[in-house]
């Protein structure tokens, strides 16, 4: 029995190590709760100064050109960006010493890889609705889209669970392309509500 059980820990240890070589798990679900938490406050902030709202067409505050409210939702997303990234690289970071992993190595640059050849397509194709078509109410559900695909295509290389997520994002943002007046509300719950959700879940499951 002993002997058994000793082959089994080697087993559970082998495995441990191929994990740990094939996928990026120094993730941490604290990472989906900070992202989520800034999307919403830009959300609130996109809606109440903005004046976007929830409604069969897409309308905003008259206060604003179309130009001012192209630069000022670029400027609202680029700040929930640059905190999102820095609270993921910070809580990322933690967990990998903790853990005693590196946090970039070749299936970190493999994860990183696949997510942003998405993200980057999908934010070129953002800026040409933007400023060649003007079609502000497209963006929400498109980021939703290609974020989404993003998320899948890095699921590989990280956990699984992701997956569910990018699937999540997709359907939102699909229907946000069919009700156009109501994407910040489905990007609120896409980017701000799903990400807390799912980063609850990951750090009860895989950090407690």
């Amino acid at each position: 029995m002993q002997e058994q059980d000793k082959h089994l820990n080697t087993l559970t240890e082998i495995r441990d190590l191929m994990e740990r070589s094939s996928r990026f798990i120094s993730l941490s679900g604290l990472t989906g709760v900070a992202a989520g938490i800034f999307a919403l406050i830009g959300a609130w902030v996109a809606y109440y100064y903005a004046g976007i709202s929830f409604s069969n067409e897409f309308t905003y505050n008259e206060r604003f050109s179309v130009r001012e409210l192209e630069l000022f939702l670029l400027a609202d997303g680029l700040v929930i960006l640059i905190f999102a990234l820095g609270f993921g690289v910070f809580f990322t970071a933690r967990k990998a010493k903790k853990a005693g992993l590196k946090v970039w190595d070749k299936t970190t640059e493999r994860m990183l890889i696949n997510l942003m050849l998405p993200l980057v397509t999908g934010g070129i194709f953002c800026l040409i609705l933007i400023f060649k078509w003007e079609l502000i109410g497209f963006v929400a559900p498109v980021t939703l889209l290609f974020y989404g695909m993003a998320l899948i295509n890095a699921s590989k290389y990280t956990f699984h669970d992701i997956r569910y997520l990018g699937v999540s994002e997709v359907i939102l943002g699909l229907i946000g392309s069919y009700f156009i007046g109501y994407g910040l509300l489905i990007w609120a719950i896409g980017f701000g509500v799903l990400h807390i959700v799912y980063g609850l879940l990951m750090y009860y499951k895989y950090e407690r």
